[in-house]
């Protein structure tokens, strides 16, 4: 088993931070490793506490009176200089229950109201996004959507567009677009389901 040796905080940034470890692979070899963290210092890192909580939440929701289109967001990412579809997401803030982060982050980046779904924790435990790069993890919160869109409460390096998308637009965005991994699997269901949510019930 790999070992580390040592760790320094490289950035001190609100949103993500860069840590650079001293590590001895499982053949005693050394060398450098680089993770970045939603972890503001050191003490924070999962590596450092050994405990798994949601940095964030990423939110599946259907709209519409037959709950037919699934609410998505084409959103402008500096890391790829451009638009990508996603689910809405967003951080949970200290103290927060995801679910509550849930109803906050769908209201600030879309206007809509959600209505979260009980479901069994096995499908909204944290899960890890790129384990390769970061050891962020992010809950998934899944629900009916309603209201009117509203950019309202976006922020200012917030560029989001609001799409309800069917079936068809679904195939289409999955053909022709950028789209985060996560939502992609999400969507593949989407598109084979008479139920999307079918998965939920039992555990």
């Amino acid at each position: 088993m790999g070992k580390i040796r040592k760790i320094e905080q490289a950035t001190h940034n609100r949103f993500v931070n860069l840590y650079n470890l001293e590590i001895e692979n499982r053949v005693g070899k050394t060398g450098e490793y680089y993770v970045a963290s939603r972890a503001k210092t050191m003490d924070q890192l999962e590596l450092s506490t050994k405990k798994q909580s949601p940095d964030g939440v990423i939110i599946y929701s259907l709209y519409g009176e037959k709950r037919d289109r699934v609410v998505l967001i084409r959103q402008y990412r500096y890391a790829i200089d451009n638009y990508i579809y996603e689910f809405p997401a967003g951080l949970v803030e200290p103290g927060e229950d995801y679910h509550d982060s849930a109803v906050r982050e769908m209201r600030e980046e879309t206007g809509l109201s959600l209505h979260p779904l009980k479901v069994d924790t096995i499908y909204e435990k944290p899960y890890y996004t790129t384990i390769g790069m970061t050891d962020e993890c992010c809950t998934t919160v899944y629900g009916y959507a309603d209201g009117e869109v509203s950019a309202d409460a976006l922020e200012d390096g917030e560029e989001i567009e609001v799409v309800f998308a069917d079936r068809d637009e679904v195939r289409r965005i999955l053909r022709e677009e950028r789209v985060a991994v996560v939502c992609s699997y999400m969507l593949m269901h989407f598109l084979r389901d008479e139920d999307p949510f079918a998965f939920l019930i039992g555990g």
